[in-house]
């Protein structure tokens, strides 16, 4: 057992010398790795009288997660969707949706799909956290491998990280996203952790 304990280690120390990150690449910000603190920065694909993003949380009050500028006449009462984007369990609190008003006429954002067409261009490196995070893809700002970015006229390209499984399997991925089209391509790194406490991810 204790062999296996010392080849994972030494197998987990090479593949982090092994996953090189160019020097023209930034550290992803703190702040972005938490989904709540990206949505401020949207900056929706159709102009929107007002929009807001929701949990399907049972008090009103805790459930506005962001929103736009209102104005003062509008109140927009609509029921919760059944189902939302980043969806962790079932019941309360479990899901974030987008609720939208254009014409008068309130729509939903109500799946993954759904939010990259909210977002449509990308115009800034948030919104691109937050379309690679609707593949399965987040931030992890400990390592460069797993939070670090690139801006380009054309693309945004970053090291983020995908975890699967339990005990969970962390993985770095090199993720490159077409700013006009917001088409993400994605190379694997490697595994560099095994991770037994499921419940930290």
């Amino acid at each position: 057992m204790k062999v296996i304990i010392a080849f994972s280690l030494i197998l987990s120390n090479l593949l982090y010398s092994q996953i090189k990150v160019p020097d023209d690449y930034k550290k992803i910000p703190d702040i972005l790795d938490t989904v709540d603190y990206l949505y401020p920065f949207i900056v929706p694909n159709k102009d929107y009288a007002y929009w807001r993003v929701l949990s399907n949380d049972s008090d009103y009050e805790k459930a506005v997660i962001y929103e736009s500028q209102a104005p003062e006449f509008m109140t927009i009462n609509e029921p919760v969707p059944e189902k939302g984007f980043f969806q962790k369990c079932i019941g309360n609190n479990c899901f974030s949706y987008i609720l939208a008003c254009k014409n008068e006429r309130s729509i939903y954002f109500s799946n993954e799909q759904q939010l990259r067409d909210f977002i449509g261009t990308v115009d800034n490196l948030p919104e691109a956290i937050l379309l690679a995070k609707t593949y399965g893809y987040s931030v992890d700002t400990s390592n460069r491998f797993t939070g670090a970015y690139k801006i380009e006229d054309r693309h945004i390209s970053m090291f983020l990280m995908q975890s699967k499984g339990c005990p969970a399997v962390k993985e770095s991925f090199s993720v490159k996203i077409n700013r006009k089209t917001g088409k993400l391509e994605a190379k694997t790194n490697g595994i560099y952790t095994k991770d037994e406490n499921c419940s930290s991810l």
